[in-house]
């Protein structure tokens, strides 16, 4: 997937459209000013519209805060910049413990399958931007939000119900 990055990896905001409101500081004092686990709980239930106490899997949205508006890059593998199946592999590795395979079409080779309505935070969504083949990988965390690198705003939370992404939406699934 190639594209022009026009994300700024000083400001990370949340990239869901109606909220500017920031979630992260300068990368570079991420690590000093990281909220504690209640901010977090209470800035993502507020993102994903849920009450706080649905996110028990706090782990996971520090992780994320932490790489929040992360640069894309194809190939990459650090906060310089990544790709979505260098996020997805990151992720899985460090909060559940799991290698996935390099690439989403690999993932999604791997994956149970399952139907939209029966998706848990955790599960893998692919999808197919640029051809009937699957280029695209992101994960799944709760109200039809789901977390992703976007070409063109770095490491964000999107919603499925966006036509956008409703329509590339071409598997699910899960390797937990």
């Amino acid at each position: 997937m190639a594209g022009c990055l026009l994300s700024s990896c000083l400001t990370r905001r949340n990239a869901l459209s109606g909220h500017s409101r920031v979630i992260l500081t300068d990368a570079s004092a991420a690590a000093k000013n990281l909220p504690a686990n209640s901010q977090i709980a209470a800035n993502y239930a507020e993102v994903l519209g849920v009450d706080a106490g649905s996110l028990t899997n706090l782990p996971l949205y520090a992780f994320i805060n932490n790489w929040m508006g992360t640069p894309y890059r194809l190939g990459g593998t650090d906060s310089n910049g990544l790709d979505c199946s260098a996020f997805t592999s990151i992720l899985f590795r460090e909060i559940y413990g799991l290698n996935l395979p390099r690439t989403a079409r690999e993932m999604a080779e791997i994956v149970q399958h399952k139907k939209e309505r029966q998706l848990q935070e955790g599960d893998l969504l692919f999808f197919a931007f640029e051809s009937r083949s699957i280029d695209h990988v992101g994960v799944y965390l709760q109200n039809h939000k789901f977390v992703h690198v976007s070409t063109s705003r770095g490491v964000i939370i999107s919603d499925l119900n966006d036509a956008w992404y409703h329509t590339y939406l071409k598997d699910a699934g899960s390797v937990l």
